[in-house]
């Protein structure tokens, strides 16, 4: 039983429309690990019928738009039948001298309410089991029963899943991406809310660390599991030119922004990919005060670099750094040592408040658009699927 949330508060023609790209992306991940399965759509549900259920709810736990899903047993709508099946359900685990609770819905047949419903399942599992105590506040065990106009459904538990919208109810994202933790969260938090993902990495080469491409590589294909049977595309950007030029003599007044300058230059040249890719908008890991370019009076500076009709999505804008680690620990895309990741450009004093006047004549004066043409053509795919790297 997969269960979808937010998507239900849609108007009944968006509802069904997200709830058929949610049923796509499932079919899609259990197809490419190839487990035989088959799907039912009702209101408010979706169930999925397979011999390997615990595959099954190994992958549904990683597709946005699942709120829970239970691993269920079915009856008819027969309400005696429903109340049998849960007591058979329930002696396998109960033992006299438990506490145990039921939790009843109804949902599209009459003759009965959720709480007669509950009353009469609570009665027939202690028929069957004996010298229980009902507890609903803190039970040793509850049992979730759900009668239907398709049919009783039985479980015992349910496992969370990513909740938001599905992958694909939304546009496409480019989504800035680097060997830090922050990019890879920023990227799974814009997934979350129904944007198609691809990926841009700007390599500095010897500038930067040696373990530096390996960790993005790493984020790539973590990223990858959270859209499970479908591939992610990579663009991978070579911006040693810029550096020469940023690190060069005749740069030096430019020295204390380098950081900003770099930051606008990144979001220029992925915002000439975006565009010709058709995506709507680009995502970064900012989060105000961080670093030095995320300053508030600096973040203005860089922002304003995004080319016109590309939206500027940043998911992390007012997370701590200890908030960002937490879900990037959940989503298993932290590592507690990623290597040597550092940058041989940052100077030793950053501006923390520039000139965006004073920036813009430091730009010209390294020839940034030559630059970007330049950078934008030295350009090498990866592409990611399941948690690995497959090209």
């Amino acid at each position: 039983m997969v269960r979808y949330g937010e998507i239900f508060l849609k108007s009944e023609p968006v509802m069904r429309h997200y709830v058929g790209i949610l049923t796509a992306n499932i079919k899609k991940a259990l197809d490419a690990a190839d487990i035989c399965h088959e799907i039912t759509i009702t209101r408010g549900r979706v169930f999925i019928s397979g011999e390997d259920i615990e595959a099954i709810s190994e992958i549904i736990s990683r597709i946005f738009g699942v709120v829970s899903t239970s691993r269920v047993t079915c009856t008819s709508t027969e309400r005696e039948e429903i109340e049998k099946t849960a007591a058979k359900v329930a002696s396998s685990t109960l033992k006299p001298g438990m506490s145990f609770a039921v939790r009843a819905k109804r949902s599209n047949l009459k003759g009965f309410t959720s709480q007669e419903l509950g009353a009469s399942t609570g009665s027939c599992i202690y028929e069957a089991v004996g010298d229980l105590t009902v507890d609903l506040k803190n039970p040793d065990y509850e049992i979730f029963v759900e009668a239907r106009s398709e049919g009783g459904f039985i479980y015992e538990d349910k496992t969370p899943g990513p909740g938001g919208l599905p992958v694909g109810t939304q546009g496409k994202v480019l989504c800035l991406l680097s060997a830090g933790i922050d990019s890879p969260v920023a990227a799974w938090l814009a997934m979350r809310r129904g944007c198609i993902p691809g990926f841009i990495y700007f390599d500095g080469g010897h500038y930067f660390g040696i373990d530096t491409k390996r960790a993005v590589l790493e984020n790539l294909a973590n990223v990858s599991r959270w859209y499970p049977g479908q591939v992610v595309e990579a663009a991978f950007i070579d911006i040693t030119p810029f550096f020469n030029k940023l690190t060069a003599k005749e740069a030096r007044d430019a020295l204390k922004n380098r950081c900003i300058i770099c930051k606008r230059f990144m979001l220029r040249l992925a915002g000439e990919y975006a565009l010709h890719g058709k995506y709507l908008g680009l995502v970064t890991g900012n989060s105000i005060g961080q670093v030095a370019s995320q300053t508030l009076a600096n973040m203005g500076i860089v922002g304003a670099a995004t080319p016109h009709g590309l939206s500027l999505i940043e998911p992390l804008i007012t997370y701590d750094k200890e908030e960002t680690v937490v879900l990037a620990r959940k989503i298993g895309t932290f590592r507690d040592n990623a290597g040597q990741l550092d940058c041989g450009v940052v100077p030793a004093h950053p501006a923390i408040a520039a000139s965006y006047d004073k920036i813009t004549e430091d730009e010209e004066k390294i020839g940034i658009s030559d630059l970007i043409s330049e950078c934008i053509s030295r350009k090498v795919i990866y592409r990611a699927k399941d948690g690995k790297i497959i090209d």
